[in-house]
């Protein structure tokens, strides 16, 4: 069992608390519906605004078949580089609204024009729905911007990040790189920290069965890399990869092994595992100091993939 008491300090420890307040940690066995409006007022109450300077436009890409909402964040004038963001949530949870500040900070402190996907929600729109919505939002980006695009997300959208840079391999506007914050990426769930932390704070191993199941209507995707990048055969030719993880999450060892991957089949990965943290500590990035400063590092690597530096 591990003992989260000599792990995690009181700051990380103020954060967990606070997010429980608003978000419990049994909302699983709630209605998708409770779920949301309990993510979305937790979303809420963390909202830290917008930094001095920042625009932001809510549009929508046209498909054949829908609409898919997206907001653009915009510091100056002629952006250099795209961000493509994808927000986190357990494929059933967020939306615009849920990163919005996040998303408002990164654009602020890297000069990057960045575009928040709101991409379909399970279980309304199961497996590949999502991964069809962000492939498409990649499709547009590479007509409507001339300047490279880069892939960023958290937890889900770090999977749906990854998937796309995996799908996107051929294109002749491929991703530059990609920034995958405490994704999960379908790695082995019998081992490393699946098991070191299954019952960590704010993401236990039953959460991750939930939204996998409630992500694939309980159907088995295992060999699907858009479901589950990990579950790819060939990792060459992918864009250069920042990995950042949270020590206290089973999730993390996902960062490690696709790291190892991505390596060993010639390409540029980076993994850092955060000491301390938590699953969803971004929205601490302003309250806690490891928080704070691995936002710092987040920032520091979009900026430098952006210019299309290799610095680790």
């Amino acid at each position: 069992m591990t003992d989260y008491t000599k792990l995690i300090d009181a700051e990380t420890w103020a954060f967990i608390e606070r997010t429980n307040s608003y978000y419990p940690p049994d909302t699983i066995d709630y209605t998708i519906e409770q779920q949301r409006g309990i993510y979305d007022r937790m979303c809420r109450e963390f909202f830290a605004g917008y930094p001095n300077g920042v625009t932001a436009q809510t549009t929508a890409i046209a498909t054949p078949t829908h609409d898919i909402p997206i907001r653009i964040y915009r510091s100056v004038p002629q952006a250099a580089v795209i961000v493509l963001y994808f927000h986190g949530g357990g494929f059933i949870l967020g939306g615009l609204d849920s990163h919005d500040d996040v998303c408002a900070e990164l654009c602020a402190r890297t000069g990057h024009e960045v575009v928040s996907v709101d991409y379909r929600l399970a279980p309304e729109h199961l497996h590949p729905a999502a991964f069809d919505d962000v492939m498409s939002a990649f499709e547009w980006a590479t007509k409507t911007y001339e300047c490279p695009i880069l892939l960023c997300g958290d937890s889900a959208g770090g999977n749906l990040a990854a998937a796309v840079s995996h799908a996107a391999r051929g294109h002749a506007r491929k991703p530059i790189g990609q920034v995958l914050i405490y994704p999960g990426l379908g790695g082995d769930r019998t081992q490393g920290s699946y098991v070191t932390h299954a019952e960590a704070p704010m993401l236990t191993m039953r959460d991750l069965e939930f939204y996998k199941h409630i992500r694939t209507g309980g159907q088995e995707w295992n060999s699907d890399a858009t479901l589950a990048p990990l579950a790819d055969t060939n990792f060459a030719g992918l864009p250069p990869t920042v990995l950042i993880t949270a020590q206290c999450d089973p999730l993390s060892s996902d960062g490690e092994t696709y790291r190892d991957r991505l390596s060993a089949a010639g390409g540029r990965a980076t993994w850092h595992e955060e000491p301390g943290l938590v699953h969803g500590y971004l929205r601490a990035r302003h309250t806690v100091n490891r928080a704070r400063a691995s936002f710092t590092r987040i920032v520091d690597a979009v900026t430098a993939l952006g210019k299309g530096d290799w610095v680790w």
